[in-house]
């Protein structure tokens, strides 16, 4: 994986330590879960979106009323 060994991980892990501090650490952990979940949805819908608001008549549904 891009030559990187088990020590350069772990020096990898602590300096992200170190810049963000522990406290933020699952904060980080939580959005990149997030954006890595959106992506993965985003990927399998559909390239069209519907943005009809839901309870509101189309104007082909009027014409047919």
């Amino acid at each position: 994986m891009f030559g990187i060994g088990m020590q350069e991980l772990l020096i990898i892990l602590v300096l992200v330590l170190v810049i963000f501090g522990a406290k933020r650490l699952p904060e980080i952990g939580g959005g990149l879960g997030r954006a890595i979940r959106n992506f993965r949805q985003a990927s399998s819908e559909p390239d069209e979106i519907d943005v009809t608001p839901k309870g509101r008549k189309t104007d082909d549904e009027k014409k047919d009323a």
